[in-house]
């Protein structure tokens, strides 16, 4: 059986408190059987939100001085709903926030002005009209020179709270070289029939761009004649070119029979197969897209009209595999790859939530398991199918994993020695729902679905991030 480092901390994450209403959304693999619903969630007011318990924040080494300098809740753009926050991405001291289903959608990318942490101000936002009835979970944004375009571009993922819509999901383009005012470029639909683009990531080669896709179940519905990761040219972002889309069938292991979803796997277990989410390495040379069940898939993208498949990560036979999301560190010789398991038990499988595993990738064609990080949510069973209790997604930062985990909030971890992962701190807030997170230099940014943006400052130096943190943004001060 393969290793498992498993780090129980002294503080217990306990269970998340929520209350789910009528279901807008699925789980990420709403095939599952299991009716789960990642959708609504409670909402807390800026009021609500200061009258919550004071957060737990502990940290070790370069996060001794961990700390929360503000918490504020998404602005209403309608009267009366409250949307939800999703993924969270930051980029040239401001943080663009995507939203879920709450309040039926339509929440699109928040902007803050991050200038002073411990005060953030929600300046504008943009994606949350041009294509009604849909939800925005992923922004990517990034500075993009081509011969078309020379600023700072947004991609936005589309997906549709009803996959039989007049409407079709798919990414959206923004300008937002000036944050205050992002003006929209263009549009990339995909198969009608899917809800549309789930995560997304935008990388450069030259003077080229490039958005990478990952479209859940687009290979399932339009019966192969698309596939779920997709390559899209967006040079010019006014005129997105699909340039090419992988065929799980290519693999020796997938049947030319395979109907998209459901895989007859060698180790004879029936799996679920869709692309869940990608990324690259800092040079888009190579590709890492999170298959589920196939694992996190590496191709060689230097020509990305014509990408090599080169390797993949494999489960043990009494593993779920749910390969959600994937992070490089040490130079891209080391993958962190994070499994969204819910349903705890199922027959045939251990029993446990969702946790991390880490490669070596040296040889991409042949990703060497060196270690497994469980956290105290992860074998806590009893508390049944439930998201709270799984890990969500990965960052980097140095050799310092930091880990979005819904209830658990968000944990850092040295990986130093990536056989021997270590937690040396922990954020949680009370009745923490932590989506995503995102690592600056002086700061990490955490996506709360019912509490909305979260700033943690990592020193206490004071000024332009560095600020230890319990300011007017409803910071609180931490217990330790």
């Amino acid at each position: 059986m393969k290793k498992r480092n498993l780090l129980v901390t002294s503080a217990l994450s306990g269970a998340l408190v929520f209350s789910v209403f009528t279901p807008t959304t699925f789980a990420h693999d709403y095939l599952d059987g299991s009716d789960l619903n990642k959708g609504e969630r409670t909402l807390f007011t800026e009021e609500e939100l200061e009258d919550l318990g004071t957060p737990h924040v502990e940290g070790d080494k370069n996060l001794k001085f961990l700390d929360e300098a503000a918490s504020l809740q998404l602005e209403q753009i309608r009267d009366g709903i409250q949307n939800n926050a999703a993924d969270v991405y930051s980029h040239k001291g401001f943080a663009y926030v995507g939203t879920h289903t709450a309040g039926g959608g339509d929440g699109g990318v928040r902007v803050f002005d991050l200038q002073d942490p411990e005060n953030p101000e929600e300046v504008a936002v943009f994606a949350h009209d041009d294509v009604p009835g849909t939800w925005h979970e992923k922004v990517i944004v990034k500075s993009v020179n081509t011969p078309e375009f020379n600023g700072d571009l947004a991609v936005v993922s589309v997906q549709q709270l009803n996959r039989n819509a007049d409407t079709s999901g798919g990414f959206l383009l923004y300008d937002v070289t000036d944050p205050y005012n992002p003006e929209k470029l263009g549009y990339s639909e995909v198969y009608a029939d899917t809800n549309g683009t789930h995560e997304l990531y935008l990388t450069t080669q030259g003077n080229r761009a490039l958005v990478l896709t990952a479209n859940p179940y687009a290979d399932l519905y339009s019966g192969g004649e698309e596939h779920d990761f997709q390559i899209v040219d967006v040079s010019d972002p006014s005129n997105p070119e699909n340039l090419w889309q992988f065929d799980p069938r290519s693999l020796p292991e997938v049947s030319d029979e395979f109907d998209g979803y459901n895989w007859e796997s060698p180790d004879g277990n029936t799996r679920p197969v869709f692309a869940h989410s990608v990324i690259t390495d800092n040079n888009a040379r190579h590709a890492y897209v999170s298959m589920w069940d196939l694992g996190t898939m590496i191709f060689n993208i230097e020509d990305p009209e014509n990408p090599e498949y080169l390797g993949r990560t494999d489960f043990a036979s009494d593993q779920q595999g749910s390969a959600h999301s994937a992070a490089l560190a040490q130079g891209g010789n080391v993958l962190i790859e994070t499994r969204e398991v819910y349903v705890p038990v199922r027959e045939g499988y251990e029993e446990a939530y969702g946790y991390t595993r880490i490669f070596d990738i040296k040889d991409p064609t042949d990703p060497e398991l060196l270690s497994e990080f469980t956290t105290d949510l992860t074998f806590q069973v009893e508390d049944g199918p439930t998201f709270a209790n799984t890990v969500h997604d990965p960052k980097v930062r140095g050799n310092t994993l930091y880990l979005s985990h819904y209830a658990g909030g968000v944990y850092a971890v040295d990986i130093t020695d990536p056989s021997d992962p270590v937690q040396v701190g922990q954020y949680k807030s009370d009745q923490a729902d932590v989506w995503g997170v995102f690592v600056d230099r002086n700061f990490v940014l955490a996506s709360d679905m019912g509490q909305g943006l979260k700033v943690l400052t990592k020193n206490n130096s004071g000024g332009n991030g560095n600020g230890n943190g319990n300011g007017n943004g409803n910071g609180h001060s931490p217990t330790r």
